[in-house]
């Protein structure tokens, strides 16, 4: 069988979403945003894990 082709499609979805259960997502967000890895969580917790909502809550 052949390979699946990879688009640029599937990757932008993947960036446009934090991923609470990845460490390193959450961690990226919370630098990038100046607030606490808990924060963060709370935040998609709260408002789903689309990056620009996330980030609206966080206040940046």
């Amino acid at each position: 069988m052949a390979a699946a082709k990879e688009t640029a499609r599937g990757r932008k979805q993947d960036r446009a979403r934090v991923a609470k259960g990845q460490d390193y997502e959450v961690r990226y967000e919370a630098k990038k945003t100046g607030r606490s890895a808990s924060a963060v969580k709370k935040a998609v917790k709260k408002v789903g894990n689309s990056r620009k909502r996330v980030e609206k809550r966080l206040g940046r």
